[in-house]
């Protein structure tokens, strides 16, 4: 999509961004790559500076960096903490299991690293959550990856289901099936509730909300996509970081203002294109728990909108399972009095 090989977001892109985006009173943040943290800490000192600059008096603005954790060291730490930056730390499970496919340029493995910057973060009071990416390998694992966030005392969890086209319309082969990746939830599901409620997994954590009258915090089980844009190094803004491909490009923000992108009728055919389900969607009785599912899931091996995601029996499972027991445990919750954690207070703008 992009040429070269380096892709350094410009002062003049970075200030366009965080003046438009004050402008109109949006003030949340996800900073992403490749790895972020290659830009160096400089970047985001600036980025806090514009934030401050351009914010509205009073105004609270939250962000959140997905970092693979090699590079955090104090510096950054204190940085992170001090702006109360939310951190999501890409961590696969144990030693054996990570190292497997996190490898750094010299083929070296990087658990010891990420555990590292994981304790100098907490140190140093940084909020952060972990991000396991589902492979082959550690999706068959349920207990050993659980067992090992629960042991280091990681209490906010996501896990990221890996999907990818190979040849031939086949997965790549660190792909996960969805047999497996339904094993999975269902396990993992069940350790939740044992912990309930000491543990956040997001996936459950949706459903939790649902069952309580409440919106879901994951666009990949609401009604509809839009809920954010990708705004890319160039400018140019796309319509969800799993569709960065001309189709979507919305515009750039260096031409038009963002108000007038994220209006456009190009974004709002992608929110609407979540609704173009088929059949077997529309006859499912968990459709209004996933609504289809993210959109890249029922297209990534070639396939259509209308068809079902390629999780579809995965998630299927999980609600059969769950749906007896989800009811019990928002009346837990109710009667404790309590209610989901928040982000950290964010920049503070005077």
């Amino acid at each position: 999509m992009f040429e070269g090989k380096q892709h350094r977001m410009s002062n003049r892109v970075l200030e366009r961004i965080i003046s438009e985006c004050m402008r109109l009173g949006i003030t949340t943040f996800s900073w992403q790559g490749g790895e972020p943290t290659l830009i160096g800490l400089d970047f985001f000192e600036k980025v806090v500076e514009l934030e401050i600059k351009y914010g509205l008096p009073g105004t609270t603005v939250a962000n959140a960096l997905q970092t693979n954790g090699v590079l955090i060291d104090k510096n950054w730490a204190r940085f992170l903490a001090e702006y109360r930056f939310l951190i999501g730390l890409s961590l696969d499970g144990p030693k054996r299991l990570h190292d497997y496919y996190r490898k750094d340029s010299g083929g070296r493995g990087t658990h010891e690293r990420v555990m590292r910057a994981a304790e100098v973060m907490r140190e140093h009071g940084v909020e952060f959550n972990i991000l396991a990416l589902l492979n082959d390998l550690n999706v068959k694992e349920p207990d050993a990856v659980y067992d090992f966030m629960r042991a280091n005392d990681f209490s906010y969890l996501q896990f990221v289901p890996c999907i990818e086209p190979g040849t031939n319309r086949q997965p790549a082969p660190f792909s996960i099936s969805p047999d497996d990746y339904g094993e999975f939830l269902v396990r993992i599901f069940d350790r939740w509730v044992e912990d309930f409620p000491n543990v956040s997994i997001r996936d459950f954590d949706d459903l939790l909300a649902r069952e309580m009258g409440q919106e879901p915090g994951t666009c990949t089980v609401n009604s509809r996509c839009g809920s954010y844009v990708v705004i890319e190094h160039n400018g140019d803004v796309f319509a969800c970081d799993f569709f960065v491909i001309a189709k979507w490009r919305l515009g750039t923000i260096l031409e038009t203002p963002l108000d007038k992108i994220v209006t456009s009728e190009r974004a709002e055919e992608f929110a609407r294109s979540k609704s173009q389900l088929g059949p077997a969607c529309e006859a499912c009785r968990f459709l209004s728990k996933c609504w289809g599912g993210c959109q890249k899931h029922r297209v990534v091996l070639g396939g259509k909108l209308t068809d079902p995601s390629y999780f579809c029996r995965s998630y299927k499972r999980l609600y059969a399972h769950a749906e007896p027991i989800m009811p019990k445990l928002a009346a837990r919750l109710e009667a404790m009095g309590r209610v989901f954690c928040k982000p950290g207070d964010g920049v503070q703008t005077k």
